[in-house]
C-alpha cells in the first residue's frame, strides 16, 4: 500500500503512520463497523470523485440498517472531509475508504454508549486485479463460500461481513485463480468478493437481481450506460449452468471496474477472450469517470 500524508480521524487530519487505535475497539472485536469504497479519477478539470454522494448515502444507509446511531458527523461534514482529505494529501487519482465503527470503551456485543469513531483514508490505488485483468481478463472459481442468506443486510456494507468474501477471496488465490463466484443460499449465482456479475448472452446483459447481492453503485452505473447504449439489461436468477453457457461476463464494483472474467473453474466463457460488449462497457465507464462523456458529469464531485 503507497502511504500519503495524512489520514481523517474524528474530525482532525492525522499524520498516516499516527492514525491508530485501541486494542479494544469494539468493532476490531465484533466486525461492527460500516464502510464505503470509493474511487476519486482525473479529469481536465481535476480530480473528480465518482457518485461521490450516492456513496457516502449508502455509508449512513448502511449504520442505519445495523442500529448504529447518532453518528459524529453528518453527510455533508463527510463529502466536506473527503474532498478535503484529496486536497491535503495532493492526490489526483485514488481509493478512498470512509469508515464508521464502534471505539474504545466496553467490551461484550451490547453496543448501546459505546462511542461511535470516524475515519476516511484516501492513496492511490491501481487496477485491484491488476492491468492484465483488466486487459486480457481473469479467472474466477465457484466458491463452497456462500453469500449471506439475510437480505436486509445484504443492503448494509458491514465489515463483519466480509469474513466469507476473504475465505472466498483466498479460496480461490490459493488454488490458482484470480476471483470467486459466491452462491446464494438456494445455489444461484450471487457476485463475487467484493464485485457484482453481468453475463452477456446474444448481445443482451443479465445480471442477478437484487434478493441477496449489494446493490453496487458500479453495477448500477453500468445498467444505465448499457441501456443508454441501446442494450437490453435484465435483472434475474442465474444458474451456473447460465453463466458457463454465457458469451461473456464481467465483473463491476469500485475497486475491480469493469474487469473481464474469461474463465470460470477451467472452463473458457465465450470465445476466452474479452468480449465487444464487455470492451464497449469498459470504454464507456473509463470515459464517464475520466469526464470524457460530459452527459454523465452529474455522477462527478469535482475536488477543486
Amino acid at each position: 500500500m503507497e502511504e500519503v500524508e495524512f489520514i481523517w480521524l474524528n474530525g482532525k487530519f492525522v499524520p498516516w503512520k499516527e492514525a491508530t487505535l485501541h486494542f479494544l475497539t469494539h468493532s476490531l472485536h465484533y466486525g461492527t463497523a460500516v464502510f464505503e469504497g470509493i474511487r476519486c479519477y482525473k479529469t481536465d478539470k481535476g480530480p473528480a470523485v465518482f457518485r461521490l454522494q450516492d456513496h457516502v448515502k449508502r455509508l449512513f444507509n448502511s449504520a442505519k440498517i445495523t442500529g448504529m446511531e447518532n453518528l459524529p458527523f453528518s453527510e455533508e461534514q463527510m463529502l466536506d472531509a473527503t474532498k478535503q482529505l484529496i486536497q491535503k494529501n495532493n492526490l489526483q487519482e485514488c481509493y478512498i475508504r470512509p469508515l464508521f465503527f464502534y471505539g474504545y470503551g466496553k467490551m461484550g456485543l451490547d453496543t448501546k454508549r459505546v462511542k461511535i469513531g470516524a475515519g476516511i483514508a484516501a492513496w492511490p490505488w491501481g487496477a485491484y486485479l491488476g492491468e492484465e485483468g483488466i486487459k486480457r481478463g481473469a479467472s474466477a472459481t465457484i466458491s463452497p463460500f456462500k453469500r449471506h442468506a439475510n437480505q436486509v443486510f445484504a443492503q448494509a456494507k458491514v465489515s463483519g461481513i466480509y469474513t466469507n468474501s476473504t475465505l472466498a477471496k483466498m479460496y480461490a488465490l490459493n488454488r490458482g485463480f484470480d476471483e470467486a463466484i459466491m452462491l446464494d443460499s438456494q445455489g444461484m449465482v450471487s457476485e463475487c468478493t467484493g464485485e457484482n456479475i453481468f453475463l452477456v448472452s446474444d448481445g443482451k446483459l443479465f445480471t442477478p437481481d437484487e434478493n441477496n447481492i449489494l446493490l453496487g453503485i458500479t453495477r448500477d452505473s453500468i445498467m444505465q450506460l448499457a441501456k443508454d447504449e441501446g442494450y437490453q439489461v435484465e435483472e434475474c436468477e442465474v444458474t451456473k449452468e447460465t453463466l458457463f453457457k454465457a458469451d461473456e461476463c464481467f465483473i463491476t464494483g469500485t475497486a475491480a471496474e469493469i474487469t473481464p472474467i474469461v474463465e470460470v473453474d477451467g472452463k473458457a466463457i465465450g470465445s476466452g477472450k474479452p468480449g465487444a460488449v464487455t470492451k464497449k462497457m469498459q470504454k464507456d465507464y473509463d470515459d464517464v469517470v475520466h469526464g470524457g462523456l460530459s452527459k454523465w458529469d452529474k455522477w462527478l464531485d469535482f475536488v477543486r
